[in-house]
């Protein structure tokens, strides 16, 4: 991989940030609170790095309407 991924997600970081700021948030507060939430995706990504794959292959069949109310 190249830097340049690197020098595009540092951008984005800190307008992502800035959002936050501009708010009335400081800027460590979020700092701390962007720390907290990647430490929970990462536990969860330890846990199950695919949970697309988790999906079940079976064919989830429609509710049927026999009951007496669809009738009418």
């Amino acid at each position: 991989m190249t830097k340049d991924w690197r020098d595009d997600l540092s951008t984005k970081l800190e307008e992502f940030i800035d959002t936050f700021v501009v708010k009335g948030a400081k800027a460590r507060d979020v700092y701390d609170a962007i720390q907290n939430e990647l430490g929970r995706l990462r536990v969860a990504y330890d846990r199950d790095p695919d949970p697309a794959e988790d999906q079940s292959d079976d064919v989830i069949e429609e509710p049927s309407n026999d009951w007496p109310a669809s009738q009418a």
